[in-house]
This record gives C-alpha cells, sequence and structure tokens, in this order.
C-alpha cells in the first residue's frame, strides 16, 4: 500500500491534505493502489449477480389436455389486471341490473355468514365448518361491466373489519364498525354522478354518513348495479423455527338483503358469476330473490394478488427478487471497508496520515466518503445488472413479473447501492473503535447480516419482525417493491420480500447506527494515541 505524501505547512500556513479535497485524493490514491480490495470488490459484486440470478431463478412446467409437456413462457397462467394495470382476483357472484346514466343503489344488509372446508380441499362431500373469513364480504356494487378487472365501487361489510368503501381492488375506506346482523343490519347506498361515485352508510336507514367519493375514470353510460358477496379462501398460516408455510382452502360467504332500491336502474334482475379464479373459489349457488329479500353466496375475492404465498399460486417476482445477493455483497463490502482503516493501523501507516493532517475527524470522514461512493457505484452497477438480466430470464421461464414504475425500480436498486454503502461506513466506524478486523468483521455481522439471515430463514414471523425493526438490518426494507395491502390478507414476511417498516424509515434505521458509530469512532479517534 501506498500513501500520499504531503509535504509540512509553515506555520501560519494551512497543510494541503486539511482541504478535504486533497484528503479525499489520498485516501483514494490508498484505497486504489491496493489490488487485493478492488478484487474483493469485484468479487462482491459478482456474488450479489450470481446469487440474484441463481437465487430468483424458476422451472416451470405445465402439461396440456392432449399429454404435451410445456415449459416455460408457454405455463405462464392467465393474469387479470385492475384499472391500474396490477394483478387482482375478480371472483364473486352478484344479482344486479343495467344503470344508465346518474342514479343510486341501497339496501339493507340484516346478515352475512360463512363456511369452509374442514381441509384444504373443497368438493361436495367434504365437511364444512362455519365461520366468515376476516375478509369476508357482502355488499352492493357499481361496477364498469361484469368484465373480471373493470372498475368498480362497492360499499360492504366484512366478517371483521366493519363496513368499508372499496373500489378499483387497490381503494380501501373504513365505515361503520361491527358484523351485520338481523338487530343491527348495516344500511349501505352508492350513487353515481358521472365518473363519481360516493358511498354512504347508516345504522338505521335515516341518518346517512359519508363514507367516501371516487372518480372511476372512464366509467360506462351504462353500468352494473347490485349487490353480491365473495370471500378469500380459509388461510392458515403457521410459523415457526426453520421456517413456515402457508395453507389455505376455498370458502364461501353469504349476504342476505332488503330494503333494496335502485333510481335509473331497469325492472328486471340477472344474476351472474364473475370469476377469473385466481383467489381460489368454489362453487357458489345462484343468487336468488324471495319477495324483497336477496340471498347472495360468493366464493373467491375482489382485491389485489400481492406476491409471495398467499397471492393465488401465481408464480410471480418483483423488481427486488433478484437482489437477494445483496446480503452476500455486504460481507465482502464490510471486510474490505475494516481493512480501509485497520491495515494502517497494524502497519503503523495511520502516524504518517496523522501527521499529515492532524485533524482526525476529517481523515475519517474523507475514508468514508471513498468507501461509501466506490462501494455505492458498484452495487449500483451489479444491482441494475442483476435486475435486468434476472427479470428478462423470469418471464421466460413463466414467471409472472409483477409491473413496476422506474421511480420504484430505480428506490430499490439505488436503494440497495446504498444499503452496502453505508454498511461499508457502519464497519469502518467500528474498525475505527476496535482497531481489529477481526472484530469488527464479526461485530458487523452479528449486527446486521446474522439479524437478515434469522429473520428470512429460521424465526417466526413476529420475532423476525422485531428483529427488523430495531437491529441494523432494518436497512433491507428498503429493497421492499410490492405494497402491502390492509384489504388483503397474506404472509406478509421478509422471505417474500415485505419488512415491518416502510422502505426508508428501515433505512433511516440503518443511516442511524451507521451515525452513532461514526460518532464514537471520532471521539475516541482524537483521544487515543495512533
Amino acid at each position: 500500500m501506498s500513501a500520499r505524501t504531503i509535504a509540512r505547512p509553515e506555520p501560519g500556513q494551512r497543510a494541503a491534505a486539511d482541504r478535504f479535497g486533497d484528503l479525499l485524493r489520498a485516501e483514494w490514491t490508498k484505497f486504489r493502489t491496493v489490488r487485493g480490495w478492488l478484487i474483493a470488490m469485484v468479487i462482491g459484486m459478482l456474488l450479489m449477480v450470481a446469487f440474484g440470478l441463481l437465487g430468483g431463478s424458476a422451472n416451470i412446467a405445465c402439461g396440456t389436455p392432449g399429454g404435451k409437456t410445456l415449459t416455460g413462457k408457454a405455463c405462464e397462467p392467465p393474469v387479470t389486471l385492475g384499472p391500474g394495470g396490477e394483478p387482482v382476483t375478480d371472483d364473486f357472484s352478484v344479482i344486479y341490473q343495467p344503470l344508465t346514466g346518474n342514479g343510486s343503489i341501497t339496501a339493507r344488509l340484516i346478515s352475512l355468514t360463512g363456511k369452509y372446508p374442514s381441509t384444504s380441499q373443497a368438493g361436495p362431500n367434504v365437511p364444512m365448518t362455519s365461520g366468515l373469513q376476516p375478509w369476508s364480504k357482502a355488499g352492493i356494487i357499481i361496477k364498469n361491466g361484469l368484465k373480471p378487472g373493470s372498475a368498480y365501487a362497492a360499499m360492504l361489510a366484512t366478517g371483521a373489519h366493519g363496513v368499508r368503501m372499496q373500489y378499483n381492488f387497490t381503494g380501501d375506506l373504513a365505515g361503520l364498525p361491527g358484523r351485520p346482523t338481523a338487530a343491527a343490519p348495516r344500511w349501505l347506498r352508492l350513487t353515481r354522478h358521472g365518473d363519481t361515485v360516493t358511498g354512504y352508510d347508516s345504522a338505521d336507514g335515516r341518518h346517512w354518513v359519508q363514507v367516501g367519493s371516487v372518480v372511476l375514470a372512464g366509467l360506462h353510460g351504462t353500468v352494473q348495479a347490485g349487490m353480491f358477496a365473495t370471500t378469500p379462501g380459509h388461510d392458515v398460516i403457521n410459523t415457526g423455527f426453520g421456517g413456515g408455510s402457508f395453507q389455505g382452502g376455498p370458502a364461501e360467504a353469504t349476504g342476505v338483503f332488503d330494503k333494496v332500491s335502485l333510481t335509473g336502474a331497469g325492472p328486471t334482475w340477472s344474476t351472474a358469476t364473475v370469476a377469473n379464479r385466481m383467489g381460489g373459489g368454489m362453487p357458489t349457488p345462484q343468487p336468488t330473490k324471495a319477495g324483497g329479500t336477496f340471498t347472495v353466496t360468493g366464493s373467491g375475492d375482489i382485491a389485489p394478488v400481492i406476491a409471495g404465498p398467499g397471492g393465488g399460486g401465481l408464480p410471480s417476482a418483483t423488481v427486488s427478487t433478484h437482489l437477494i445477493g445483496a446480503f452476500a455483497a455486504l460481507l465482502v463490502v464490510v471486510v474490505v471497508a475494516a481493512m480501509f482503516i485497520t491495515t494502517e493501523y497494524r502497519r503503523g501507516l495511520i502516524r504518517l496520515t496523522f501527521a499529515a493532517s492532524p485533524d482526525r475527524g476529517r481523515v475519517l470522514a474523507a475514508k468514508a466518503v471513498v468507501i461509501a461512493a466506490v462501494t455505492f457505484v458498484a452495487g449500483l452497477i451489479a444491482g441494475t445488472v442483476t435486475v435486468i438480466i434476472g427479470l428478462r430470464a423470469s418471464a421466460a421461464s413463466g414467471v409472472y413479473v409483477f409491473p413496476y414504475t422506474w421511480p420504484t425500480a430505480v428506490r430499490v436498486v439505488a436503494g440497495t447501492a446504498a444499503l452496502l454503502a453505508v454498511g461499508a461506513v457502519l464497519a469502518l466506524a467500528i474498525a475505527t473503535m476496535v482497531r481489529r478486523s477481526a472484530a469488527a468483521i464479526a461485530t458487523v455481522i452479528v449486527a446486521v447480516v446474522l439479524p437478515y439471515f434469522l429473520a428470512v430463514a429460521i424465526l417466526p414471523l413476529g420475532a423476525a419482525n422485531w428483529l427488523l425493526r430495531l437491529t441494523p438490518a432494518a436497512g433491507f426494507a428498503i429493497q421492499q417493491a410490492a405494497p402491502q395491502y390492509y384489504q388483503v390478507s397474506g404472509q406478509y414476511a421478509p422471505a417474500s420480500g415485505y419488512y415491518p417498516l416502510a422502505p426508508w424509515a428501515g433505512f433511516a434505521v440503518l443511516c442511524l447506527y451507521a451515525a452513532v458509530a461514526c460518532f464514537f469512532a471520532v471521539r475516541l479517534l482524537r483521544r487515543r494515541d495512533a
């Protein structure tokens, strides 16, 4: 290793190395002249690419009715897209009338009941258990045609989350609490004015409260308005040491309505089952009308599809799926960052550095900037290559790639590079305090890499989430690419790419640890002998 020699200043002159730009050049010269560090950084990034491509790969095969075996893209299942382009489940039973122009629908929901099979299978001979799922739902709906994925707004009651106004699959607004019964029914109303649909609820049919108002762009002149019912499957998520499992079976929900009134609609009722079967629905009886009472039984869901287990059995990938190799790159980066300071201590060169630039805090800052910049650039290149190649390979293999926006892709890829960079700074600061490479590397691994590994592969979900809130491993939240939907039950676990903190909040936790470590590193650096 070589260090740049800086002449001693004359009294009253400012040292050249005290200019931060010169310090940066000196530290960069130290880094680039040690080939082992450069080679290690390249190896770390190659590991990130290799783990990302191999760990996110899939080999999908399927058969045809004629017995022919297909592979790859030919096996990708048909996916229903919602108005926003997201994959959705649109599977329910409905009794409806056409509504032309402006109008409204009002109904009283007097009962919401359900049942589900006692096993993970459904069929005419499978014993059924009475009970509702938390997001079983029945209510009234205005929908832009009965094609799966078309725009809609609905006022509905749920099994455990009270009355909701839901729209276009991703929208969800809270209304009255509680489940409807004959003694405590829920009155529901939807009004249409142009492209605007407004939802109301009431406990007595006289005092109405607006729950929300939404614009359904491109709403047809004639839409369908009626009563519907549906329910996601009976999901059992088991988590424990050594991993977890997701099991489920189809269920059904039944809503009973009366006091139904429509304005702007025709006199004839029709029934239908809107189905794309991504929600794992089961056959249900057709809705019925007896006098002024309507009974609707449905199965499936009206909701966005989530990534990972519980996503309707859809083999899928997100923009962050192939970045799982970041933990391998982080291991290498931590080693290089620790040696960036401890090597100087071991060889006694740190005295020359401090003699040339007596402000030790500025020296550490220059080292931090150099190691962070090198790591960020290398991580950005590796992350970009991995995502581009990985997503293309996933799509070619028959895996459905969730749609993403460019801001999300930039945040995930650049955020992963920033995660590596801040991890390097944390390792540098700890190495400055302990002055031993092995001790510094072990400390960072225990603080960052080990909690991430435990959360993803070993611990139950509750413990994993706490680890990813309180330790520097929270920074991996920056990689979350798929949103969590409150109105969709699923396995929102680190192994599926979901984290307990928002992306930037988790990254801020890592930055806070790095900042605290740098603070104490500077204090110790200034107090101790070189």
